[in-house]
């Protein structure tokens, strides 16, 4: 949600893990790291919807933490004095966009004349590290996904896209045991931040590396599509991770997008907002974590950098494809 609210100048919360239930069909989405919500124009709306969709679910893994008072109106008390921490560092992405940059500095300096204590500092966590135990978990429940389509509905190779296949093999040949080396990585991750929240209520960071990619920015060349079929057919996923292709995955797929894994490993609550805009008209959204349960007062915080600056006027200028 946070990705699509940045391209697209809208607002994007991901809960806390837990708050919401998923649904009958599954107990978790990807162990509990991706959530359900939507995606509003307002902090107004993602309050009031969000107090639509949490609930107590007799069926869920959690039991929900209850809400005496609605969000919606959480968001009419603005918050205390928060202490804010700032990063645009990622070893994924060693030069972030200067428009990535300036987000963040605005953002920076906008909390600092509402009151807040903001000051730049070293994110909690190696972000490379974390960005292989995300896409190693991932391609292990997408070898599964894959694997129940093609039982359940006989779908054949051709009903997949190219690079679902391929990272799909990756996850079948990489074995059991990468998988859980990374689910036990994820307690590091959870205990980093925890720490840093000790010291800072909010963590502060560009939602996108460098503006809205064009449409299509992203597709594979045809000449690897095919090669990655080939792949899958021959199950010869770890010549791929022996290639190093895992490592150019990170890099060219998470590259622009290095700042919201986090919070997905840690179930922590995040929320996007669409305080910058490049000259060109493009969105390039900022993001604010919070620890366990804060959904409420980021609700609060990003309610009062919209009263500041409001932008439910604004529109993302078109972007024609690559």
């Amino acid at each position: 949600m946070r990705i699509p609210a940045a391209c697209n100048g809208l607002v994007g919360l991901k809960t806390s893990r837990g708050l919401g239930p998923y649904g009958p069909q599954t107990g978790e989405v990807m162990f509990g790291m991706v959530t359900q919500g939507v995606l509003t124009r307002t902090v107004r709306d993602s309050a009031a919807l969000l107090d639509t969709i949490i609930g107590h679910d007799p069926r869920a893994g959690y039991r929900s933490a209850s809400h005496e008072v609605p969000f919606a109106e959480q968001i009419l008390r603005r918050p205390g004095r928060l202490r804010i921490g700032w990063s645009v560092s990622s070893a994924i992405n060693a030069d972030p966009d200067p428009e990535a940059i300036a987000a963040v500095e605005r953002a920076a300096q906008l909390l600092i004349e509402l009151g807040h204590d903001v000051e730049e500092v070293t994110p909690p966590h190696d972000d490379e590290a974390l960005a292989r135990d995300f896409l190693t978990i991932w391609f292990a429940q997408l070898y599964g996904q894959v694997s129940d389509a093609r039982k359940r509905l006989g779908a054949p190779d051709s009903a997949f896209e190219a690079d679902t296949l391929a990272s799909a093999e990756i996850g079948r040949a990489a074995g059991l045991l990468p998988m859980l080396r990374a689910m036990q990585n994820v307690n590091g991750y959870v205990h980093a931040l925890a720490d840093f929240h000790e010291t800072y209520d909010v963590f502060l960071t560009p939602t996108l590396a460098r503006p809205p990619l064009p449409v299509h920015a992203t597709r594979t060349p045809d000449r690897l599509q095919k090669l990655a079929r080939v792949v899958s057919r021959l199950r010869a996923g770890r010549v791929l991770t022996a290639t190093g292709m895992l490592d150019e995955i990170i890099h060219d797929n998470l590259g622009w997008v290095p700042y919201t894994q986090l919070a997905n490993l840690t179930g922590r609550p995040a929320i996007s907002v669409p305080l910058h805009w490049t000259e060109a008209g493009l969105p390039l959204g900022v993001q604010l974590v919070g620890p366990l349960g804060s959904d409420g007062d980021l609700l609060r915080v990003a309610a009062q950098l919209e009263d500041a600056q409001p932008w439910a006027w604004r529109h993302p200028a078109p972007v024609r494809a690559a």
